[in-house]
């Protein structure tokens, strides 16, 4: 007998042991401890028994996902709740970031159920408040030195977001920082003293007893009235916190610094965080009234 013959012989035989020590094929289905089932090929072979998973092969033929996740953006108020009351259910929730700068909701749909159940928390509507262009821009500048020319430009510029305070205002911040409020009008009037003597020298800077700071200047002209500069301490900003919000009221204090007879300016914004909260108080119990859902401040587990 030849050789090849020999060879063919001999794998003939190890194909038919294989053959013989082959064990049918079974699929078994895996219940979950949530009711889930999940199909499992158990195969043996001649290194020992193995479980191959079908669940992906099977996933491929589903009409639809097993379960809702993702997370959709919303880019109105309305538009978060109305996405949120779509998709609720009695255990969903909703969690308010109300003391960031950027603050946002998100609405958990699937949320672990009140009965200490766990769920995925995969299935989420976020909506970020669209902070307004006003804010943002003195949010910029918040603590900021500014030249004389650049500070009387700035003030200029935003001259229409300024508001006179209001007496309740007057009581509560001006005690409390040893400093007197301006109105616009007075803001307007220094603006402009301190630009027609952006090239001058300081010839003398005093604290007046209402709290206010005087600016002398040693050229003929001082105000654009000819007297020294009046200084508030204090100014009221009118704006909008966020895209077609309602305009919010947030003091800032007035600072300057004289270094080789000039002076640089600077404003910061005082308890800025407090009026955040304020103008999103509305909008958070608003989310809790029209979607009957627990509404928390801070953030959902990740």
């Amino acid at each position: 007998m030849s050789d090849q013959i020999i060879e063919g012989v001999a794998a003939i035989e190890e194909v038919s042991k294989l053959v013989t020590a082959a064990q049918p094929v079974q699929v078994v289905n895996v219940n979950t401890p949530d009711g889930a089932v999940i199909p499992v090929v158990t195969q043996a072979s001649c290194e020992g028994t193995r479980l191959v998973n079908l669940q992906a092969i099977a996933n491929e033929w589903l009409t639809a996902p097993r379960r809702r996740k993702g997370i959709a953006k919303a880019f109105t108020l309305d538009g978060f709740i109305a996405l949120v009351n779509r998709h609720k259910d009695a255990d969903s929730a909703v969690f308010a970031d109300i003391i960031s700068e950027r603050p946002a909701l998100t609405g958990v749909i699937d949320y672990n159920t009140t009965d200490q159940k766990p769920r995925f928390g995969e299935h989420r509507v976020f909506y970020a408040f669209p902070i307004s262009d006003e804010w943002k821009a003195w949010k910029d500048g918040d603590g900021k030195s500014l030249s004389q020319g650049d500070f009387a430009a700035w003030i200029e510029d935003h001259i229409a977001e300024l508001a006179s305070p209001y007496d309740a205002e007057r009581g509560e911040f001006e005690p409390l920082v040893q400093a007197t409020f301006g109105a616009p009008n007075e803001i307007v009037r220094l603006a402009r003293g301190l630009q027609i003597n952006v090239d001058s020298v300081v010839s003398d800077i005093r604290t007046l007893q209402s709290g206010e700071g005087q600016i002398k200047f040693e050229e003929s002209h001082k105000g654009s009235d000819g007297k020294p500069l009046k200084v508030p301490g204090l100014i009221m900003l009118s704006i909008p916190l966020f895209v077609g919000g309602a305009n919010v009221r947030v003091p800032a204090r007035l600072r300057y610094r004289v270094g080789g007879g000039k002076i640089t300016w600077s404003y910061h914004l005082y308890r800025w965080k407090e009026a955040f909260r304020l103008a999103l108080k509305d909008d958070v119990e608003r989310v809790g009234t029209e979607t009957e859902l627990p509404v928390f401040e801070g953030h959902p587990e990740v």
